[in-house]
This record gives C-alpha cells, sequence and structure tokens, in this order.
C-alpha cells in the first residue's frame, strides 16, 4: 500500500554543507561521567568478571575479552540474567543497570547439506551487531526444523562457501530466501559453547553467593552504534509494546527480529504528524535498508495502534 506521497531523497552532502551546523558542546570528561560496573560470565561458565567504559557493542566485546583473557571475536552474543541460549533475553541496544551479562562464545563449528524443498526455509535471523548473524528462530515443522543437528543461537559462518562474517542480518535473510528452491545447499554454522553441567548443575543460588542482584535495575544503558552510549529511563508500557508490534512486522517483511532497530523506528515515529513525515525520517536515519512503502505503512500503524493501546489501560 502506498503512501501517496513521494518519499524525499536524502541531500547529498553538498546541500547539507551549505546549512550552519548546530553547535555540539564536547562530551564531559571521564571523570565527570557516571562510572557503571556490570557483572559478567562466560555463559558456559566462569568465574564473574566486572567491566565498564563500553559505549556500544563491539567495545562490550572488547571488554569481556579483556575480562576473561580470550579474543573479542570469540564472543557470539550476550543474553541478559540467563546463562542459556535464550533469545528472549538477547542483550540488543539497551541494558539495565543492574542486569547481569552472560557471554556466549564460539564452540562446535558444523557444514551441513540442506535441500530448500519449499520456499520459506523457516529461519528467523538477527546479528550481534558486530559481524556475526545467527538464528534467533525456527518455524516449527519448516524445513530447518526437521535438522536436529541445527539449532537457535547457532551462528550462520557461510552459505555456499559465501562468507558471511560482517555481514547485517537482513543481508543473510535475503541470501537465503533468494537461494533457488529444488536445489541443495552448503551451511556452515558454529553454534555456541556449552558445558556438560549447563542445565543440571547451574542454579540461582550458586551465582547469589557472589551478591549480585540480577536484573533489578530501574534505569537502562542504551548502546548506540552512532555515538555514545547514554542512560535512560525503562522503555514506557507504549514504547515496549510498539517495539514488540514493529519487531514482528521486521520478522514478517524481512525474516529478521531486532530490538534495537524496531526501537529505533519507534523513537523515529512516536512524535511525528503522518506517516509522510516518518517515512522521511527513516530515509535520513536507516535509508541503507530500503524499507518498501507497504511496510513503512504498517509500522506507522503499529506505533499509532500501540499509542491508542496505551491510552485505553
Amino acid at each position: 500500500m502506498p503512501l501517496g506521497l513521494g518519499r524525499r531523497k536524502k541531500a547529498s552532502p553538498l546541500v547539507e554543507n551549505e546549512e550552519a551546523e548546530p553547535i555540539r558542546l564536547p562530551p564531559p570528561p571521564n571523570s565527570m561521567r557516571p562510572r557503571l560496573i556490570f557483572h559478567t560470565q562466560l555463559a558456559h561458565g566462569s568465574p564473574t568478571g566486572r567491566i565498564e567504559g563500553f559505549s556500544n557493542v563491539r567495545e562490550l566485546y572488547a571488554k569481556i575479552g579483556e575480562a576473561f583473557g580470550i579474543p573479542p571475536s570469540e564472543v557470539m552474543f550476550c543474553t541478559l540474567n540467563t546463562h542459556k541460549v535464550d533469545m528472549d533475553k538477547l542483550l540488543g541496544g539497551q541494558i539495565g543497570l543492574e542486569d547481569f551479562i552472560f557471554a556466549h562464545i564460539k564452540g562446535q563449528r558444523k557444514e551441513i547439506e540442506v535441500f530448500k524443498g519449499e520456499d520459506a526455509l523457516g529461519l528467523t535471523i538477527t546479528d550481534n551487531g558486530a559481524g556475526y548473524a545467527f538464528i534467533k528462530r525456527i518455524r516449527e515443522g519448516s524445513i530447518i526444523h526437521q535438522i536436529q543437528v541445527i539449532n537457535v543461537g547457532d551462528m550462520i559462518e557461510s552459505i555456499n562457501g559465501h562468507r558471511l562474517i560482517g555481514c547485517r542480518h537482513y543481508e543473510v535473510a535475503k541470501m537465503l530466501k533468494e537461494l533457488p528452491k529444488g536445489k541443495e545447499f552448503t551451511i556452515k554454522l558454529v553454534e555456541p559453547l556449552k558445558a556438560f553441567d549447563m542445565i543440571s548443575q547451574r542454579s540461582g543460588g550458586s551465582r547469589s553467593a557472589s551478591g549480585v542482584q540480577l536484573g533489578t535495575g530501574r534505569g537502562t544503558l542504551r548502546l548506540r552504534s552512532k555515538g555514545p552510549a547514554t542512560v535512560e529511563e525503562l522503555p514506557s508500557a507504549f514504547e515496549e509494546k510498539a517495539i514488540e508490534k514493529v519487531d514482528d512486522l521486521l520478522e514478517s517483511y524481512m525474516g529478521i527480529r531486532d530490538s534495537e532497530l524496531a526501537a529505533t523506528m519507534v523513537e523515529l515515529g512516536k512524535d511525528k504528524k503522518n506517516p509522510d513525515e516518518f517515512a522521511e525520517a527513516l530515509d535520513e536515519t536507516l535509508g541503507d535498508f530500503a524499507f518498501p512503502d507497504e511496510f513503512v505503512f504498517d509500522v506507522w500503524g503499529a506505533i499509532g495502534d500501540a499509542k491508542v493501546g496505551g491510552s485505553q489501560e
């Protein structure tokens, strides 16, 4: 469903430079910034480490690497307040100020031949914000669901020999969608390192001995791919509902889930007066995604529905 009005393209850098740039104050010195310390463990088992001084996911992984003496590239993704591969607890763009971070690192590599007998494989892809795309959801009854060695949390290393390290989730999802039906393809995966005692021996009591409370913080640290991290209030009920709706639309249209991307879209749309203003804001901030008009219109509707739902509660 088209929006009705044309989407304005980004201005060229030459045009942008003709406008007076706003005055920007320098960031406060490190000594004046709040000192935020987070507790972390390796998900398969490790002592508790303490990390601080990061502004984005890549810096977070570097700090985890320093804490445990491993290369940052070994970190696949992080979960909050659970060592399990729980995609509902996946660390995205926000961390509660008292959240406990569990880092999942690379484990066994595996190469699988898959016959694409249907148009859809049944995969939902996300990424860690640092160059690794991995499986967030497998639809029950789908082609991939029938292959027992492919699991949620597996990182997609390559498809038919095409290396995917450094690709975003939407690029990987597009490649999977475009694989020809009726042919086999080869996918190389890396699963998170697992411990033998991951289920039977892991208990909340063993961690509470360190005096760390899990997930009780009222604020949140917002990580950004560009710019410094900021401490913010927890998302409102409207924002949580809208983010969930937009994330569902991302999965439906693009085969990806990305709560940080969904949160950015909600932030861009919550104060806009009409869908064309929203579309223009998306083009300026997220133009690389080239969202179709129908998707933008549905996202605008989802944000509006969340506003109405929030006002009725």
